[in-house]
């Protein structure tokens, strides 16, 4: 890997942005991070993780520049060309493949890995572009960096597949050079981070000035609130600073969109009889504009003022009067052109989101845990109405910190995660996982049907050979080695078929529950040593992907090395 060259980057539901080093891991200081929104009179770590394509499906524009030249766009530009935000989402809980598609603004869909490639090709090019500006005249290709991608911690190996996947398709490495790509755990990267940390660099109220302990047997919670997923991991710091997983990952889908959309529906209810259906067909654009001016106001805890677009107010005007529109104790009303929503209103937008990590939380505190600390990180943390329910839910009981900066929390520790990724040395695993094998029938356990003669022998088919438990510590270096041996002596291959399940036990592959995930044959072309061949088969749990490795001992011949975790179409 190319050790001293790192670029992070941060691919969120809502922002997106990267960060870089071209010095050593000792000699670095702090980590440069690309500011984004010069042209619009912004100066953010991140830009909106939205982009634009020509009808033709031709990539168009990226971030801030998308969604400015969506917004300008009159009715018919608007419609013509496919504008997609928050569509990293579409990877959460989906079954995936190649050919998976997702619905543009205009109603229109594309393949999902062409739109995650091209975002991804965007922020290669521009990383690589701000670098050469800062350094002169050395021109560095993709190939001379070690890259972390940021994933949620809760997201499955075939989402964690399908963003390796796009950022191969985008240049980021190429086959073969798949190390140069690590994938990293959002929440773990802000844990690294945080950690570094003195007493200021927190939020108040952080009336005792703590830091986060970095002595052996500190535990603590993370809970990452991002713009799509509040997404929660538990660790406890080791010797030398290193970390291990506590808890399996756990979360939901109910980060910052979340509130975006009780807003959107509020509007809905309040210009009812189609008023904002029509609205929000016929100017998309500047739908857009209202939701990106609310990324402001959600941030505070105070009544707000939104002006009414015109259009809007047009529609509307055919209809009744708007003020009408507006009833007693709707918690909005209607000021001369604006909208004003009470803060008790706005709090209401937030009930989803803030229940959901109120039930996760309490799940993990149940448990025998020694928890010290609750860490606040992710764009959605900088709304002082999230903050303050946490702080208020559990600050007489554990310390609550969120550092100054937590929308940057994730992209500065992805950069330390690309430096040291061994500094998280284990992790729960979220399931079962396990092979479909082979094996001797035993009536007490196994199904009757599953049974077949093999010579004299008596074998079941389809036995769940457990490879790793739900909830087991997995080492992040950790390789577990197996040997099998051909079921029939005349066999020229082998499959190797991986399932998984939230059980700790199952029986068979096609027990409830149990889910197939991934797949890969290799040749046994050398048959002299019939049922007695060895295949070993290696797997590498511990890294935030699964890999394996089959090989014939008869030959040393390697079979395919790549699980697919994506779902053939």
């Amino acid at each position: 890997m190319s050790g001293s060259y790192i670029i992070a980057i941060d691919f969120g539901t809502a922002y997106s942005g990267y960060a870089f080093s071209i010095t050593s891991g000792q000699n670095q200081i702090d980590p440069l991070i690309k500011r984004w929104g010069n042209e619009h009179a912004l100066d953010t770590p991140k830009t909106p993780t939205c982009i634009l394509f020509k009808e033709n499906e031709e990539f168009y524009k990226f971030g801030y520049e998308a969604r400015a030249a969506y917004i300008k766009m009159r009715k018919d530009g608007g419609k013509k060309y496919l504008y997609f935000e928050n569509f990293k989402m579409t990877l959460y809980g989906k079954a995936l493949n190649s050919e998976v598609t997702i619905k543009a603004a205009n109603g229109k869909t594309m393949k999902a890995l062409k739109v995650f490639t091209e975002a991804l090709t965007f922020l290669k090019d521009d990383a690589l572009q701000t670098i050469f500006k800062n350094t002169g005249d050395r021109n560095f290709e993709a190939s001379d960096f070690t890259w972390v991608l940021t994933v949620p911690a809760i997201w499955d190996a075939s989402a964690k597949q399908f963003m390796r996947e796009a950022a191969t398709q985008a240049g980021i490495v190429t086959r073969g050079m798949e190390e140069n790509l690590l994938i990293a755990l959002e929440p773990e990267a802000a844990s690294l981070w945080c950690k570094t940390l003195p007493a200021d660099g927190f939020l108040v109220p952080n009336k005792d000035k703590s830091t986060l302990d970095h002595q052996p047997g500190t535990q603590y919670i993370v809970i990452d609130c991002g713009g799509g997923t509040i997404d929660i991991t538990v660790h406890e710091v080791l010797e030398e600073g290193s970390l291990k997983g506590l808890h399996k990952a756990s979360g939901n889908d109910l980060g910052g969109q979340t509130v975006d959309k009780k807003f959107k529906e509020f509007l809905s209810k309040i210009f009812c009889n189609g008023i904002w259906e029509e609205y929000e067909a016929n100017y998309p654009s500047e739908v857009q504009k209202m939701m990106y001016d609310f990324t402001y106001f959600k941030q505070v805890d105070d009544d707000f003022q939104l002006t009414c677009p015109f259009n809007l107010g047009r529609i509307a005007q055919k209809m009744k009067d708007i003020e009408e529109l507006f009833e007693a104790g709707s918690g909005a009303s209607w000021d001369e052109g604006s909208i004003i929503i009470t803060r008790d209103k706005l709090r209401s937008f937030f009930d989803d989101s803030l229940n959901g990590i109120t039930k996760c939380l309490t799940e993990i505190l149940q448990k025998d845990l020694q928890i010290q600390y609750i860490l606040i990180v992710g764009g959605f943390a900088e709304s002082k109405i999230l903050r303050q329910h946490v702080y208020d839910q559990y600050g007489s009981m554990y310390r609550i910190l969120c550092p100054v900066r937590p929308q940057e929390a994730i992209l500065r520790g992805a950069l330390m995660y690309g430096f040291t990724p061994e500094l998280v040395v284990s992790r729960k695993s979220a399931y079962t996982y396990g092979l479909a094998v082979s094996g001797r029938f035993d009536a007490s356990i196994h199904k009757q049907e599953k049974k077949f003669r093999a010579g004299v022998d008596e074998l079941c088919s389809n036995i769940f050979m457990k490879l790793v438990e739900e909830g087991e510590d997995v080492g992040c270096h950790e390789t577990r080695n197996h040997i099998f041996y051909p079921a029939e002596s005349y066999v020229t291959s082998a499959n190797f078929t991986f399932y998984r399940s939230e059980s700790k036990n199952p029986v068979h592959v096609d027990d409830f529950g149990v889910q197939k995930v991934a797949s890969f044959r290799i040749a046994l072309p050398d048959t002299t040593a019939g049922t007695k061949r060895k295949v070993k088969l290696e797997i590498k749990f511990g890294w935030t992907e699964i890999t394996a490795t089959a090989t014939d001992q008869a030959t040393g011949s390697k079979g395919s090395t790549k699980i697919d975790f994506m779902i053939r179409s």
